[in-house]
């Protein structure tokens, strides 16, 4: 992932990553965990077991679509309609806003890269669009280890907004149309290879199929300045990505519903059609508890999720030097509550610090 050989968190360098090794590496009183009642196997000997919780809308679904799709409306409907956790999609501070006090960091701490630089110059020479596209990726892992592990833990069921499994079809748009290299394209799926074999696929995927031409119209009319410079050929690609690679994949291995813009805003359709699914097919099927078990103690352990994205290999557009990744590590430290655990920084007004 972007910026991954910093010196004490190697593929691990959000927000949610440096805390954790924070946390591990200093000594003292002041950086012992707080007593938090953490699933283990302690739990699963004693009887905390997944089957018990699991209901009929113990689900995993994404829903994935094109830029300006309609994405957010539908997936946040069928949460509230269900009963399920929405997780809305994650972007460049996602580990900002589910760590420290959620407000976004600066750009140094944030994967180095920027969506609006993107969209204004796809082709810039600095890496910006491969560096972006990395980062995505393991902010979406991030989430989809966080909603693996609310459903593991409560039996709600998730509704996600595009996820892992389909992140791809940006990287392959972006190929097609010149602003990564090859070598950055190995690079990912080699990442992803490694990553994603770890996880369960979603139990639903719903595509919202929307033309181009009207994918377009819609971006002008949301008006944002820099959104708007995204071409047709682009937003071709990801449609094409998600046609020709996406959904024949995920249709193996889950339920997969696909609807026009015009038949995605009857809600209530949407929620029939999930409710008759069967969902007969896919790895959910083979599960146990003791399955479960090991999955849900990984998807708990945030710096182990991301350590799976390390590859050893030099990219310039993702590879920073021990000099600088040491500047930027003392720089995070100085932040407001990070430099020790959370409860322990007295700089945010934590109190009774020695008594914890």
């Amino acid at each position: 992932m972007a910026l991954r050989l910093l010196r004490l968190a190697p593929g691990s360098v959000s927000a949610r990553g440096f805390t954790a090794v924070v946390a591990q590496h200093l000594g003292g009183i002041h950086t012992s965990a707080q007593a938090q009642r953490q699933y283990g196997p302690l739990a699963f000997i004693l009887g905390d077991r997944t089957t018990k919780k699991l209901t009929a809308t113990s689900k995993v679904i994404t829903v994935d679509g094109n830029i300006c799709s309609g994405k957010s409306k539908i997936a946040k409907t069928i949460a509230e309609k269900l009963g399920m956790k929405h997780f809305p999609e994650a972007g460049i501070h996602y580990a900002d806003s589910t760590t420290g006090d959620g407000k976004p960091l600066d750009v140094r701490f944030s994967g180095n890269c920027s969506l609006e630089k993107f969209y204004d110059d796809p082709k810039s020479n600095d890496g910006n669009s491969y560096r972006l596209q990395s980062w995505l990726y393991a902010s979406r892992l991030l989430q989809y280890a966080d909603a693996l592990e609310h459903l593991l833990s409560t039996g709600q069921g998730v509704v996600l907004e595009r996820s892992i499994y389909s992140d791809f079809v940006f990287l392959e748009a972006m190929y097609k149309q010149g602003f990564i290299r090859r070598q950055c394209v190995s690079h990912y799926n080699e990442v992803k290879k490694v990553t994603a074999c770890q996880y369960l696929p979603p139990h639903v995927v719903i595509y919202i199929d929307v033309p181009v031409p009207e994918i377009q119209s819609r971006i002008q009319q949301k008006g944002d300045p820099h959104e708007m410079k995204v071409t047709t050929a682009y937003l071709q690609d990801i449609e094409n990505a998600y046609k020709r690679a996406f959904l024949p994949e995920m249709s193996e291995k889950c339920e997969v519903l696909q609807y026009s813009a015009k038949e995605a805003q009857d809600a209530e359709k949407v929620v029939e059609d999930i409710e008759y699914l069967k969902c007969d097919k896919g790895p959910w099927l083979e599960q146990s508890d003791r399955t479960f078990h090991h999955l849900r103690m990984l998807v708990q352990d945030k710096l182990q999720v991301l350590n799976y994205t390390t590859i050893p290999v030099y990219l310039p557009e993702i590879t920073i030097g021990a000099h600088q990744s040491d500047r930027v590590f003392r720089e995070f430290l100085e932040l407001p509550g990070r430099k020790y655990s959370p409860g322990y920084n007295a700089d945010v007004g934590d109190r009774w610090i020695w008594l914890k």
